[in-house]
């Protein structure tokens, strides 16, 4: 499977957390061509700040591989991981991290993410996990519209 494809599964769990009243963010994991695991944010679901999409399929892949290595994974996300997020990927050994929304395009549309990059992350940490990003970005913004249009007014 490529690249678009895994995008576009975690797109698809954005969508599946909407429909059950979560907020549009979905991560996907693979290695070698194989999804591994592919999740939504859980956060409101399980009153746990920490459920964001790539923390939950992190988790998720890490109990299918019954290893907390994902060296030789991919994680796909909707939006550009937060400081948390990445920093679990570094710590995991992920090698790399694909997204598409911005963390300023979350901003815009009322998340309060941290405004840290994160090739700024990877630059001070020096961690070498690979970043790609704006990748099927408009279709990852998107889904901040679908949101608004919903109107949850419940942010964080």
């Amino acid at each position: 499977m490529s690249d678009e494809q895994f995008m576009r599964m975690a797109i698809g769990k954005a969508r599946e957390g909407m429909a059950a009243a979560q907020t549009p963010f979905g991560a996907a994991i693979a290695r070698a061509g194989e999804l591994i695991a592919c999740e939504h944010n859980m956060v409101w679901a399980t009153t746990d700040i920490t459920a964001h999409a790539e923390v939950a399929a992190i988790r998720r892949a890490c109990a299918v591989l019954k290893s907390v290595s994902l060296a030789g994974c991919t994680i796909y996300s909707t939006c550009e991981p937060c400081p948390m997020c990445f920093a679990a990927c570094h710590w995991a050994k992920c090698d790399r991290i694909v997204y598409g929304a911005a963390i300023d395009d979350a901003r815009a549309a009322g998340f309060s993410e941290l405004p840290i990059s994160n090739e700024q992350i990877k630059r001070l940490g020096n961690t070498p996990v690979q970043i790609t990003g704006h990748f099927l970005r408009e279709e990852a913004v998107e889904l901040f519209r679908m949101f608004a249009l919903q109107g949850d007014a419940r942010r964080y």
